[in-house]
């Protein structure tokens, strides 16, 4: 495990502009471990969730219960650190720019890989992420504040209660990106092609009304202004996930650090045939 970025760090504008091949190279060398909004474009992003066998069954249950919040895109075999349907060269100790670790529910730190960690019993969930149609958005002329302004998008927990699946459940949490309001309609019909990223936000405006009591101060990400002719339009966001296991309380989880996500090698608007979510191995 290297817990330090090597001395050739490379920033989130270079890396904008890079061939993906590069991006993970950076990042599996340590040499990046910032937000990965705006890298890779036309890739498919997901959330990571990295829970031992005996919690998988519940998990995986609790996402398929909350499509929303947690859409399942693929999971692992048991002990396999990779998905191999999407991208069979991606090792998931080391190929995200950060990751958080949990125990017993509680967050005890991050890291730049888990190679340290890894256990023969584990089983990782691949989860949709917001990330992925931003690209969409952004070229139909529908700017992206927090990646203008090199920030991790804010995200924030709600009083939008998840379903409960054995000791998985808790608030939801979303995301949220300032909207211009004639451009609004046209958000939700392209994220309409996207069920496997969210899909259409949930909510526009009042944060309050979804139990978001102060706007510049999100519990993940970082704030972003929102000029007077937008609104705040929020989506589902993967880090539910997360609440969820702090509810929950496993021994050990390893998550993706929020807003550092697995950047696959799947095209963002495949089909479904590539999923490998699906009974859990025996």
């Amino acid at each position: 495990m290297n817990t330090v970025a090597s001395s050739k760090t490379q920033s989130h504008s270079f890396l904008a502009n890079a061939e993906p091949e590069l991006v993970r190279s950076s990042i599996r060398q340590n040499q990046y471990s910032g937000h990965t909004a705006g890298l890779c474009d036309g890739l498919l992003q997901c959330n990571l969730v990295i829970l031992p066998k005996d919690s998988a069954a519940e998990f995986q249950h609790f996402c398929e219960e909350n499509t929303v919040f947690c859409p399942l895109l693929g999971k692992s075999t048991v002990g396999e650190p990779r998905i191999k349907a999407l991208g069979p060269s991606i090792d998931l100790r080391t190929d995200l720019p950060l990751y958080n670790i949990y125990k017993n529910g509680k967050l005890v730190g991050t890291q730049s890989d888990v190679e340290d960690l890894w256990r023969h019993e584990f089983v990782a969930f691949a989860i949709g992420c917001s990330f992925t149609f931003e690209r969409a958005l952004l070229s139909e002329g529908i700017s992206m504040r927090h990646i203008e302004q090199n920030l991790t998008v804010p995200m924030y927990k709600t009083n939008i209660q998840t379903k409960q699946l054995g000791a998985f459940g808790g608030p939801a949490v979303v995301s949220m990106r300032p909207i211009k309001v004639p451009d609004i309609q046209k958000v939700k019909d392209i994220c309409e092609h996207y069920p496997h990223a969210h899909g259409v936000p949930i909510h526009v405006g009042y944060p309050a009304d979804i139990g978001i009591n102060n706007i510049d101060k999100p519990e993940w990400g970082s704030a972003v202004s929102i000029a007077d002719n937008e609104l705040p339009v929020f989506w589902g966001c993967g880090v539910t996930s997360q609440v969820a296991i702090t509810n929950a309380a496993p021994d050990i989880c390893i998550t993706h650090a929020p807003g550092a996500m697995l950047i696959t090698d799947i095209d963002e608007l495949s089909n479904s045939d590539w999923r490998t979510a699906g009974p859990l191995d025996e």
